[in-house]
């Protein structure tokens, strides 16, 4: 399976493009791919996004934090953004066939290897952060590299995750972590008095009592006071929310919003959301987007007609008079969508007042949901590909009775694995659907019992598939290795 992950650096340098073209040219490699280059001159920061497979990404991130090491000098900086480090934020962000696990551990590799290749120290934050205190990313960079190049020698809790306790003179040091997407949202007022953008901004931020997962300050951008924000969760508080609350907080003081500005990407659904929200369009969906409903069908997703056309063909598909796809592809899509309720459900309950204290635990179960829906889906295309091996292998031992027999136990080999590895993601994704009902929303019960329906069945059909393939395996061994993980499956 394939696997996608976004990177979102920030170094301070805004305002000498030969700087950040060296820094970006430090990070091409293949595997690797520029999605965008943000400047500002007054914040003297640029964010760069890139998105690509796991290990080439970790290397490009590296890279890029040894040029900014080698280019700027913190010592000479200066802007309206608050920064510690010449690479100032490195955090990864799951988008595809990754978890926020992963993008942990990406951050972990990528800390230990700045330090050790450049010798600039290394702070872990957000979901990869070592304790509570770090992994908001204003108390880490709390007092700027100024402040913190003094702090640090003294005061253990300021001591970095890697490296000594002594920034590097010139480039500071680096703050790697993981998180999920985030969306820069600043709005611009038409007034100069940047002490109505900080008030506006204290409002806004979860830290001062305002917005859950917003972080909010006020800055002088291009001569306008500029209402500075990072949303971190924009399913949670969409970014029509805050434009609204800045708009109403603007008023008190006179003031109104003049426009408004993304730095870097916004996921597609934000502005979905927002377009929703303020045209208020009856029964809106995004299917009723023309790019979105195009991309489906010509994507071969679905045809017009909604859900059910979307599902249409794989049912279809499996009432042809054809070998494949059948029980097993089946058994992995029922588990799919098992995972999907029992992570709908969960993600639903996320962020709301009530579960609040489940935070940690419905937060991992989204995680893991993700994982497995993802390993599910790909088992069903899995399964009738490893069905159509053994048929090839058949035909060829009729050709060539030598090898023949080796082929086909092979192929029934791999046609055993892929149902008995549904089966075990299944009961896995029942046992998590089963721990959520206690701590998610009552009302979304009956979506529980029908993922927890979903695994079973899964399952069921799963260990048929594999039981009826051991009849024609003659390694002991490998039986008895599989007859074990069913028994693990079923107890």
């Amino acid at each position: 399976m394939s696997t996608l992950v976004q990177c979102v650096p920030n170094f301070s340098e805004g305002r000498n493009p030969a700087v950040v073209d060296a820094i970006l040219a430090a990070m091409k490699m293949d595997g690797v791919y520029l999605l965008d280059r943000e400047m500002d001159a007054d914040h003297n920061r640029c964010v760069i996004t890139l998105a690509g497979e796991r290990e080439a990404l970790q290397e490009a991130a590296i890279r890029g934090v040894g040029k900014a090491a080698e280019l700027i000098d913190l010592t000479k900086h200066q802007g309206a953004h608050p920064r510690m480090g010449a690479a100032d934020v490195v955090p990864f962000i799951p988008i595809e066939g990754v978890t926020l696990e992963d993008c942990v551990a990406m951050a972990k590799y990528v800390g230990a290897e700045i330090w050790k290749r450049y010798r600039v120290p290394v702070y872990l934050y957000e979901a990869a952060a070592a304790t509570p205190e770090r992994q908001g990313l204003e108390n880490v960079r709390r007092g700027q590299f100024e402040g913190l190049r003094e702090e640090v020698k003294t005061n253990p809790a300021r001591r970095p995750d890697f490296g000594e306790a002594a920034l590097h003179p010139t480039a500071g040091a680096t703050v790697v972590g993981a998180r999920k997407f985030l969306v820069a949202y600043n709005v611009f007022l038409n007034t100069t008095d940047v002490e109505i953008a900080k008030k506006i901004g204290k409002a806004v931020r979860q830290s001062s009592g305002g917005f859950r997962y917003v972080k909010g300050a006020g800055f002088s951008v291009r001569g306008l006071a500029q209402v500075s924000m990072n949303l971190t969760d924009f399913e949670q508080t969409p970014v029509h929310r805050v434009f609204e609350f800045v708009k109403r907080e603007a008023e008190r003081y006179g003031t109104t919003p003049l426009s408004s500005e993304i730095v870097g990407l916004i996921p597609k659904k934000a502005l979905e959301n927002a377009a929703e929200w303020f045209l208020q369009v009856e029964n809106f969906d995004s299917s009723m987007i023309l790019e979105n409903r195009l991309a489906a069908v010509m994507g071969g997703k679905m045809a017009v007609g909604g859900l059910r056309a979307g599902v249409e063909p794989f049912v279809e598909q499996l009432a042809a008079p054809t070998a494949t796809p059948g029980g097993g592809s089946a058994s992995a899509a029922a588990g799919a969508m098992a995972a999907g309720l029992a992570q709908m459900v969960a993600s639903m309950s996320r962020g709301k007042k009530a579960y609040l204290q489940y935070e940690t635990q419905l937060s991992e179960a989204i995680a893991k949901l993700g994982l497995l829906r993802e390993e599910l889906k790909a088992a069903i295309d899995t399964d009738s590909e490893a069905y159509s091996a053994v048929m090839k292998a058949y035909k060829a031992a009729r050709e060539n009775p030598e090898t023949g027999e080796a082929a086909i136990a092979a192929a029934m080999k791999q046609a055993t694995s892929v149902p008995l590895s549904v089966a075990e993601k299944a009961r896995e994704v029942g046992h998590i659907a089963e721990a959520l009902g206690p701590i998610s929303n009552p009302n979304m019960k009956s979506d529980l019992t029908t993922a927890s329906a979903l695994a079973r069945a899964a399952i069921e059909g799963a260990l048929a598939n594999v039981e009826i393939n051991l009849e024609s395996l003659k390694d002991a061994a490998f039986t008895e290795s599989v007859r074990k993980r069913v028994a693990a499956v079923q107890a």
